[in-house]
Protein backbone atom coordinates (compact mmCIF):
# COMPACT_ATOMS: atom_id res chain seq x y z
CA UNK A 1 0.00 0.00 0.00
CA UNK A 2 3.26 2.75 0.74
CA UNK A 3 4.58 1.34 -2.42
CA UNK A 4 0.92 2.17 -4.34
CA UNK A 5 0.58 6.03 -2.27
CA UNK A 6 4.16 6.88 -3.51
CA UNK A 7 3.63 5.90 -7.09
CA UNK A 8 0.25 7.76 -7.00
CA UNK A 9 1.95 10.66 -5.13
CA UNK A 10 4.63 11.42 -7.32
CA UNK A 11 2.58 10.64 -10.59
CA UNK A 12 0.45 13.86 -9.12
CA UNK A 13 3.01 15.84 -8.81
CA UNK A 14 4.41 15.16 -12.15
CA UNK A 15 0.90 15.86 -13.38
CA UNK A 16 0.75 19.68 -11.40
CA UNK A 17 4.40 20.34 -12.52
CA UNK A 18 3.89 19.52 -15.94
CA UNK A 19 0.44 21.63 -16.28
CA UNK A 20 2.19 24.15 -13.69
CA UNK A 21 5.10 25.24 -16.92
CA UNK A 22 2.33 24.52 -19.23
CA UNK A 23 0.97 27.40 -17.89
CA UNK A 24 3.57 29.63 -17.35
CA UNK A 25 5.00 28.80 -21.20
CA UNK A 26 1.97 30.52 -22.09
CA UNK A 27 2.38 33.99 -20.37
CA UNK A 28 5.03 36.52 -21.47
CA UNK A 29 8.14 35.74 -20.22
CA UNK A 30 8.87 38.96 -18.69
CA UNK A 31 8.15 40.19 -15.26
CA UNK A 32 9.96 43.41 -15.04
CA UNK A 33 10.29 46.30 -17.00
CA UNK A 34 14.24 46.02 -17.07
CA UNK A 35 13.77 41.78 -18.75
CA UNK A 36 11.61 43.57 -21.13
CA UNK A 37 14.05 46.11 -21.94
CA UNK A 38 17.04 44.18 -22.15
CA UNK A 39 15.36 41.51 -24.06
CA UNK A 40 14.70 43.65 -26.92
CA UNK A 41 17.55 45.82 -26.80
CA UNK A 42 19.44 42.99 -27.22
CA UNK A 43 17.39 41.19 -29.83
CA UNK A 44 17.26 43.71 -32.25
CA UNK A 45 20.63 45.58 -31.30
CA UNK A 46 19.32 48.90 -32.83
CA UNK A 47 20.70 51.18 -29.72
CA UNK A 48 19.94 54.47 -31.11
CA UNK A 49 17.16 56.18 -32.85
CA UNK A 50 18.50 56.28 -36.26
CA UNK A 51 19.59 52.88 -36.72
CA UNK A 52 17.47 50.43 -38.68
CA UNK A 53 16.26 46.87 -37.34
CA UNK A 54 14.77 45.79 -41.43
CA UNK A 55 16.08 48.09 -44.33
CA UNK A 56 14.22 49.74 -46.72
CA UNK A 57 13.29 46.76 -48.93
CA UNK A 58 12.08 44.66 -45.69
CA UNK A 59 15.72 42.78 -45.26
CA UNK A 60 17.68 42.50 -42.17
CA UNK A 61 15.73 40.64 -39.68
CA UNK A 62 13.67 37.99 -40.88
CA UNK A 63 12.22 37.15 -37.96
CA UNK A 64 10.51 40.76 -38.93
CA UNK A 65 9.74 40.17 -42.63
CA UNK A 66 6.75 41.90 -43.36
CA UNK A 67 7.61 44.89 -42.04
CA UNK A 68 10.15 48.45 -43.55
CA UNK A 69 12.37 50.34 -42.38
CA UNK A 70 12.18 49.34 -38.40
CA UNK A 71 13.31 51.66 -36.01
CA UNK A 72 13.39 51.86 -32.21
CA UNK A 73 11.36 54.15 -30.75
CA UNK A 74 11.37 53.07 -26.83
CA UNK A 75 13.59 50.13 -26.03
CA UNK A 76 11.53 47.39 -25.44
CA UNK A 77 8.03 49.52 -25.46
CA UNK A 78 7.07 51.01 -28.97
CA UNK A 79 8.62 50.60 -32.45
CA UNK A 80 8.25 52.26 -35.66
CA UNK A 81 8.48 51.71 -39.67
CA UNK A 82 6.14 50.69 -42.51
CA UNK A 83 4.50 47.89 -44.41
CA UNK A 84 6.48 46.31 -46.63
CA UNK A 85 4.23 45.45 -49.75
CA UNK A 86 5.59 47.03 -53.21
CA UNK A 87 8.72 45.33 -52.48
CA UNK A 88 7.74 41.46 -50.83
CA UNK A 89 9.27 38.46 -52.45
CA UNK A 90 6.39 36.61 -52.57
CA UNK A 91 3.05 38.76 -52.24
CA UNK A 92 3.81 42.34 -54.18
CA UNK A 93 1.26 44.56 -53.98
CA UNK A 94 0.99 48.03 -54.00
CA UNK A 95 2.61 50.14 -51.62
CA UNK A 96 -0.65 51.77 -50.02
CA UNK A 97 -1.89 48.94 -47.84
CA UNK A 98 -1.56 47.34 -44.42
CA UNK A 99 1.05 45.12 -43.04
CA UNK A 100 1.08 41.98 -44.73
CA UNK A 101 0.01 38.79 -43.47
CA UNK A 102 3.51 37.70 -42.45
CA UNK A 103 4.06 40.60 -41.25
CA UNK A 104 1.37 40.91 -38.66
CA UNK A 105 2.47 36.91 -37.54
CA UNK A 106 6.06 37.83 -37.43
CA UNK A 107 4.79 40.51 -34.81
CA UNK A 108 2.72 38.19 -33.29
CA UNK A 109 6.01 35.49 -32.88
CA UNK A 110 7.85 38.58 -31.28
CA UNK A 111 5.53 38.36 -28.65
CA UNK A 112 4.58 42.28 -30.33
CA UNK A 113 0.93 43.06 -27.52
CA UNK A 114 -0.20 45.41 -30.57
CA UNK A 115 0.23 46.66 -34.67
CA UNK A 116 -1.36 49.89 -35.55
CA UNK A 117 -1.82 51.50 -38.33
CA UNK A 118 -1.68 55.23 -38.83
CA UNK A 119 -3.54 55.06 -42.41
CA UNK A 120 -7.19 53.77 -43.41
CA UNK A 121 -6.52 52.66 -46.68
CA UNK A 122 -7.58 49.00 -47.16
CA UNK A 123 -7.52 48.31 -43.43
CA UNK A 124 -11.06 46.11 -43.19
CA UNK A 125 -8.94 43.64 -45.55
CA UNK A 126 -6.57 42.56 -43.03
CA UNK A 127 -6.53 40.71 -40.01
CA UNK A 128 -7.06 42.49 -36.89
CA UNK A 129 -6.43 39.55 -34.32
CA UNK A 130 -3.44 37.39 -34.56
CA UNK A 131 -2.88 34.44 -32.33
CA UNK A 132 0.79 33.37 -31.28
CA UNK A 133 0.21 29.50 -31.49
CA UNK A 134 2.86 29.28 -28.76
CA UNK A 135 1.90 31.99 -26.00
CA UNK A 136 -2.21 32.09 -27.22
CA UNK A 137 -1.66 35.86 -26.75
CA UNK A 138 -3.40 38.13 -29.02
CA UNK A 139 -1.77 40.77 -31.23
CA UNK A 140 -4.22 43.66 -31.98
CA UNK A 141 -3.75 45.04 -35.48
CA UNK A 142 -5.78 48.66 -34.62
CA UNK A 143 -6.23 51.97 -36.84
CA UNK A 144 -5.41 54.96 -35.29
CA UNK A 145 -3.94 58.00 -37.60
CA UNK A 146 -3.09 60.23 -34.33
CA UNK A 147 -3.78 63.11 -36.50
CA UNK A 148 -5.19 64.99 -33.99
CA UNK A 149 -5.28 64.99 -29.90
CA UNK A 150 -8.23 62.82 -29.71
CA UNK A 151 -6.76 59.58 -31.27
CA UNK A 152 -3.03 61.34 -29.93
CA UNK A 153 -4.28 60.51 -26.56
CA UNK A 154 -5.53 56.82 -27.25
CA UNK A 155 -1.77 56.41 -28.40
CA UNK A 156 -0.10 58.03 -25.42
CA UNK A 157 -2.53 55.48 -23.58
CA UNK A 158 -1.48 52.51 -25.80
CA UNK A 159 2.13 53.06 -25.09
CA UNK A 160 1.48 54.05 -21.11
CA UNK A 161 -0.47 51.17 -20.92
CA UNK A 162 2.97 48.78 -22.20
CA UNK A 163 5.15 50.83 -20.32
CA UNK A 164 3.35 49.75 -16.88
CA UNK A 165 2.81 46.62 -17.71
CA UNK A 166 5.91 44.04 -18.64
CA UNK A 167 3.92 41.40 -19.61
CA UNK A 168 3.03 42.84 -22.80
CA UNK A 169 4.88 43.16 -26.10
CA UNK A 170 6.06 46.28 -27.69
CA UNK A 171 3.81 47.98 -29.97
CA UNK A 172 4.86 48.57 -33.58
CA UNK A 173 3.39 51.80 -35.68
CA UNK A 174 3.38 51.83 -38.66
CA UNK A 175 2.79 54.50 -41.85
CA UNK A 176 3.45 52.68 -45.84
CA UNK A 177 7.12 53.70 -45.83
CA UNK A 178 8.25 54.17 -42.36
CA UNK A 179 8.96 57.52 -42.49
CA UNK A 180 6.11 60.32 -42.25
CA UNK A 181 3.56 59.48 -40.44
CA UNK A 182 4.91 57.21 -38.37
CA UNK A 183 7.55 59.43 -38.03
CA UNK A 184 5.11 62.24 -36.50
CA UNK A 185 4.06 59.60 -33.99
CA UNK A 186 7.04 58.70 -32.86
CA UNK A 187 7.87 62.56 -32.42
CA UNK A 188 5.13 63.04 -30.29
CA UNK A 189 5.94 59.93 -28.56
CA UNK A 190 9.88 61.36 -27.51
CA UNK A 191 8.14 64.74 -26.76
CA UNK A 192 5.90 62.70 -24.25
CA UNK A 193 8.08 60.58 -22.45
CA UNK A 194 11.81 61.27 -23.19
CA UNK A 195 11.31 65.37 -22.45
CA UNK A 196 11.84 66.35 -26.54
CA UNK A 197 11.37 69.56 -27.30
CA UNK A 198 9.53 70.92 -29.96
CA UNK A 199 12.35 71.49 -32.28
CA UNK A 200 14.42 68.55 -31.12
CA UNK A 201 11.64 66.63 -32.38
CA UNK A 202 11.26 68.31 -35.87
CA UNK A 203 15.13 67.93 -35.96
CA UNK A 204 14.66 64.09 -35.44
CA UNK A 205 11.55 63.88 -38.08
CA UNK A 206 13.94 65.03 -40.61
CA UNK A 207 16.88 63.36 -40.02
CA UNK A 208 14.72 59.98 -39.95
CA UNK A 209 12.99 60.10 -43.54
CA UNK A 210 15.60 59.12 -45.23
CA UNK A 211 15.87 62.27 -47.36
CA UNK A 212 12.08 62.62 -48.10
CA UNK A 213 10.83 65.50 -46.39
CA UNK A 214 10.41 68.25 -48.73
CA UNK A 215 7.00 69.58 -48.34
CA UNK A 216 4.87 67.84 -45.48
CA UNK A 217 4.39 71.42 -43.81
CA UNK A 218 1.31 70.32 -42.25
CA UNK A 219 3.56 67.07 -40.09
CA UNK A 220 6.17 69.91 -39.56
CA UNK A 221 3.65 72.38 -37.99
CA UNK A 222 1.72 69.55 -36.04
CA UNK A 223 5.12 68.76 -34.32
CA UNK A 224 5.88 72.34 -34.08
CA UNK A 225 2.89 72.66 -31.79
CA UNK A 226 2.14 69.82 -30.38
CA UNK A 227 2.02 70.38 -26.22
CA UNK A 228 2.96 66.76 -24.17
CA UNK A 229 -0.24 65.40 -22.06
CA UNK A 230 0.30 66.97 -18.39
CA UNK A 231 -1.39 63.70 -16.77
CA UNK A 232 0.97 61.47 -18.43
CA UNK A 233 4.29 61.67 -16.49
CA UNK A 234 7.06 59.24 -16.78
CA UNK A 235 9.68 59.25 -13.64
CA UNK A 236 13.59 59.55 -14.46
CA UNK A 237 14.56 56.67 -13.81
CA UNK A 238 12.13 54.67 -16.04
CA UNK A 239 13.23 57.35 -18.71
CA UNK A 240 16.62 56.60 -18.76
CA UNK A 241 16.25 53.15 -19.66
CA UNK A 242 13.66 52.91 -22.35
CA UNK A 243 15.03 56.46 -24.13
CA UNK A 244 17.43 55.64 -26.67
CA UNK A 245 20.48 57.21 -27.61
CA UNK A 246 19.47 59.52 -30.81
CA UNK A 247 22.37 58.73 -33.81
CA UNK A 248 25.06 55.82 -33.76
CA UNK A 249 26.85 58.20 -36.33
CA UNK A 250 27.56 61.09 -33.64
Amino acid sequence: MKIKYTKKRNSILILLLISFFGIVSGQSKFNSIDNKIDYYKNRYGAKCLNEKITDNFGNGFDALYGTRNMRTILYGIAYRGGANNFYHKSCKRDNHNPLPEDGLNNLSAEEFSSAVYLYSTNYKDASHEIINPKTNDTLHYLKLAGSNRKTLRKIIELVNDVINNPEKGPIYFHCWNGWHQSGLISSVILMQFCNYSNEHALKYWIENTDGVNKGFENVKSFIKNFESFDDVKLDKLTQSKICPCENSNK
